[in-house]
């Protein structure tokens, strides 16, 4: 009976990773990783070692919650000092597995925290926002960045927009959720193709965020539809151009003087470096921007795969630091075209 149970659970296990997906990451990672893939891997595709950040709603702030953090050992992200990391945006990791149950939707009632992975932070900490300035997010469901962006700052204007009906659904629950009903005034949600942008709303952004859609590794590894898995694979060389898309609307939309990040949540080097190289070879008035100071800050944190790239950071998974992947690049539109 127990061999019976045994062989069952392993089948269980098995039917969770998802060999196609595995097989190519395997192909590809170990090439452009080297050593490291091997403990990427091993964390990936093992859930029991991710770890969750908490960040706490500045909106519905609960001492109690901070205190109790604490007390289980949790400490905040940049211990080390960012220039630009704002004193209103309060998010705990914890060094081990722990994950806090997720807070209910209740219609009303404001959550006190969103659970995420700490390293989606880093693009919108990398766009130093501040108060009043006009801020595009341009991919933004389900919407942890622009809750973390009104974590940073109060802007003048919001303009959260998914192309993606189902994803827009939980988006538009996500702020409801968390930010108070006369910030909600300031905050618009629109359904838009995001390469329509640029055009539908020239130079209008302060800040411009791309979270950009990417072959999720994460998420790819453990897709239950194996044929589904397979054509995503066989799809996956199509998302540069929809990404390069996107960042063109995105820099149309940019006001001159305005900063610009772009980020993903893959280790694919065709979908991170080789999509910036691409728009910094294709325009003039665009200006990487140097971060590499933001690693140096969180490096206890997180770990870092080289990009070979000053305006480009890669959070890799490693043990005890679980975070990632999550690529972040930082780009500057000059004043001259």
């Amino acid at each position: 009976m127990l061999t019976r149970l045994n062989t069952k659970s392993e089948r269980k296990l098995a039917k969770q990773i998802c060999k196609v997906v595995l097989d190519h990451f395997e192909k590809q990672y170990s090439k452009e990783l080297g050593d490291a893939w091997n403990t990427i891997r091993d964390i990936l595709i093992t859930p029991s070692c991710w770890q969750y950040a908490v960040l706490l709603n500045r909106f519905n702030y609960s001492f109690e919650l901070e205190r109790d953090l604490r007390l289980k050992g949790y400490h905040t992200l940049f211990q080390g000092s960012l220039p630009y990391y704002p004193k209103s945006m309060k998010c705990y990791l914890s060094k081990t597995p722990d994950r806090m149950p997720s807070e209910r939707h209740q219609i009303g009632n404001l959550k006190k925290y969103y659970l995420l992975n700490a390293a989606s932070l880093l693009p919108v900490l990398a766009l130093e926002l501040r108060d009043g300035e006009k801020v595009l997010d341009l991919c933004a469901a389900p919407g942890g960045k622009s809750i973390a962006l009104l974590q940073c700052a109060y802007p003048g204007y919001l303009h959260c927009n998914e192309h993606d009906s189902l994803r827009l659904r939980w988006l538009r629950q996500t702020l409801e959720s968390f930010i108070p009903q006369p910030l909600v005034n300031v905050i618009k949600v629109s359904e838009l193709d995001g390469r329509e942008m640029g055009d539908a709303q020239p130079e209008m952004f302060d800040k411009v965020l791309v979270d950009a859609p990417c072959s999720n590794d994460r998420n790819w590894l453990f897709s239950s539809d194996s044929q589904k898995a397979a054509w995503r694979i066989s799809q996956r060389s199509n998302l540069p151009v929809l990404q390069i898309e996107l960042l063109r609307s995105a820099i149309k939309a940019l006001r001159p003087g305005g900063l610009l990040v772009y980020s993903t949540c893959t280790l694919s080097k065709a979908e991170n470096q080789d999509v910036i190289s691409e728009i910094l070879n294709s325009y003039s008035n665009i200006i990487p921007v140097d971060i590499k100071e933001m690693a140096r800050t969180c490096s206890q944190d997180f770990t870092f795969a080289p990009t070979g790239q000053e305006c480009g950071l890669l959070v890799i998974p490693d043990k005890g630091k679980a975070w990632g992947p999550m690529y972040v690049a930082k780009l500057k539109k000059s004043w001259t075209t």
